[in-house]
């Protein structure tokens, strides 16, 4: 699909820290699914992902995103978020996207513990600059025993930014040691808004989900 085509979405996959795009990885195999069905999808590797620099990411993530002027469903995974909330922090009040997906996003504590990361930590972003940077909604996706975010995603991320959220039990950090490789559900959610997403088949929360 032309990067101009204006009435369908286009879709952008941010990984985390030490991620390589590996096979198997929910991520890669999002992106497959999404361009076999002819949807323009990319899922860059982001610079240096074992020491990665924020403002490095930073301007990588502005760049697509000036290209494809707001109509973008964005997908993050672990950092990815992070990484999403640091932009968003930084253009208040602008229009990013059309819509978000937060997967297993980390503490800021856990975060700013670990030097390679520290500086994506703390954005100081707020409810209302993440409603206004996707008009569609943002919608935060984390299990009840993910060890990045002991505190539990829910207290540090949903209820403080206002976020719309499916809590999957026992799903860890949502990886591929959790057993998240296909997950149709996210593919389902990227097509359809309304979809909750659920656990993977594969993954130890199969079957279980609870809305917030």
């Amino acid at each position: 699909m032309p990067l101009d085509a204006p009435d369908r979405p286009a879709f952008l996959l941010l990984h985390g820290w030490q991620h390589h795009r590996p096979d198997g990885h929910w991520l890669r195999w999002l992106d497959g699914r999404l361009s076999d069905a002819g949807h323009d999808s990319s899922y860059p590797q982001l610079p240096d992902p074992d020491r990665p620099d924020l403002r490095t990411w930073l301007d990588a993530l502005d760049e697509r995103l000036t290209a494809l002027r707001g109509r973008e469903i964005v997908v993050c995974h672990s950092l990815g978020c992070l990484l999403w909330l640091h932009a968003v922090a930084r253009r208040p009040g602008r229009v990013l996207a059309g819509r978000v997906l937060l997967v297993a996003p980390p503490a800021p504590e856990t975060a700013a513990g670990h030097p390679e990361i520290a500086a994506f930590a703390h954005s100081g972003v707020t409810g209302r600059d993440v409603a206004a940077a996707a008009p569609g909604g943002t919608r935060l996706v984390a299990s009840d025993n993910d060890p990045y975010c002991p505190e539990g995603a829910l207290a540090v991320f949903a209820t403080p930014l206002g976020l719309d959220s499916d809590l999957l039990p026992g799903g860890a950090h949502l990886d591929l040691d959790a057993g998240y490789g296909p997950w149709p559900a996210v593919l389902d959610w990227c097509l359809d808004p309304g979809v909750r997403v659920v656990p993977a088949a594969s993954s130890p929360g199969a079957g279980h989900v609870v809305a917030e």
